[in-house]
């Protein structure tokens, strides 16, 4: 059988009743994947005009050596990028960006150039300019082609989420009726939407001390949850696992706002396990069911509403929350170190 041109194709899509502006995203769609696939080292494509607003966040998935960038749950640029290599593996799990330093030179390694640094761990993982030969080369940092790390460093801001992973989902979008972490209630509904009213996303935010950067960590190995902001524990509570079984899996959660028609909040969610060719739950249904699933203490409710705020990150780990998962004080490497 002879091969058909994607002008043929479309043709013969468009002869079974699709819309040309269907046909439009099917055609942009499949070309998303063919640019992903056919990318060489160094190379990267970034399409921000894609979802110029909205919460963002990064997926490093290790067997592809490709760093994934999302905003609002739209994937806008993917790059090529080099990792840890035997022996300085990188770690996987979710981090969140520390620090950002255009220049930054590495204490480690001779002052080795780390330009459009973003910080994931105090003692030397991050993501930044570098070389790429097509393969793992690093000592555990997530070089990236230098165009686009100048172009990554323009969307990221102390919080933003980063996932190191061997298998992910891509994001889904989650709408869930009231609060999360509690029993629905139309008056959580009410106080979601006063608590944030008039708070605004990171990324408008003028200076990092604007809004406090808020993640909540909760923990089905040992039952806890913190609250962090500005890497600091702020609050701690218990959480439990309503049902069947007390394992969830690894599920990040962004906050984007509220949802009128739901009367609830939206969120985007990703899915990620460490290990490559792992299944993922990713889809709506099954964050859902994550989401629905955990119940916190009345008094850590209390505190996260709160604290609450376009761009909060939440994550939900079948690990626990022991020292040796911290990468110091701000966050939690939540599978391999």
């Amino acid at each position: 059988m002879q091969p058909i041109d994607r002008r043929t194709a479309l043709c013969r899509l468009a002869a079974l009743g699709l819309t040309p502006l269907c046909l439009a995203e099917m055609a942009s769609a499949a070309a998303v994947v063919k640019e992903i696939h056919a990318l060489q080292p160094g190379e990267f494509t970034w399409h921000p005009e894609r979802s110029p607003k909205g919460s963002v966040a990064v997926v490093v998935s290790l067997p592809e050596q490709l760093t994934h960038v999302y905003s609002n749950g739209i994937r806008i640029g993917v790059a090529t990028c080099s990792t840890g290599k035997p022996g300085h593996e990188t770690p996987t799990g979710v981090f969140t960006v520390l620090e950002k330093d255009k220049d930054h030179q590495s204490s480690t390694y001779n002052n080795a150039p780390m330009p459009n640094m973003n910080r994931l761990t105090w003692d030397g993982i991050a993501l930044h300019a570098g070389k790429l030969p097509g393969y793992p080369a690093s000592h555990g940092c997530v070089r990236l082609p230098y165009a686009f790390s100048e172009k990554l460093w323009t969307v990221t801001h102390p919080g933003t989420p980063v996932i190191i992973a061997g298998s992910h989902s891509d994001p889904w979008e989650l709408t869930h009726p009231g609060l999360v972490l509690g029993a629905y209630a139309e008056q959580e509904f009410e106080d979601a939407v006063a608590g944030l009213d008039g708070k605004r996303h990171p990324s408008d935010w003028q200076a990092a001390s604007e809004y406090p950067v808020t993640t909540v960590i909760a923990s089905t190995a040992d039952g806890r949850i913190d609250l962090i902001e500005n890497g600091r524990v702020v609050a701690e509570g218990r959480v439990s696992v309503k049902g069947s079984g007390g394992t969830l899996g690894s599920h990040v959660f962004i906050l984007k706002g509220t949802h009128d028609a739901a009367k609830g909040l939206s969120w985007q969610a990703i899915s990620h396990h460490e290990n490559a060719g792992a299944m993922v739950s990713g889809g709506s249904g099954s964050e859902e069911s994550v989401v629905s699933r955990l119940k916190a203490d009345d008094a850590f409710q209390r505190a996260m509403k709160k604290s609450m705020h376009p761009g909060m990150v939440m994550i939900v780990t079948d690990n626990p929350l022991h020292p040796d998962r911290r990468s110091g004080q701000d966050f939690v490497i939540m599978t391999s170190a």
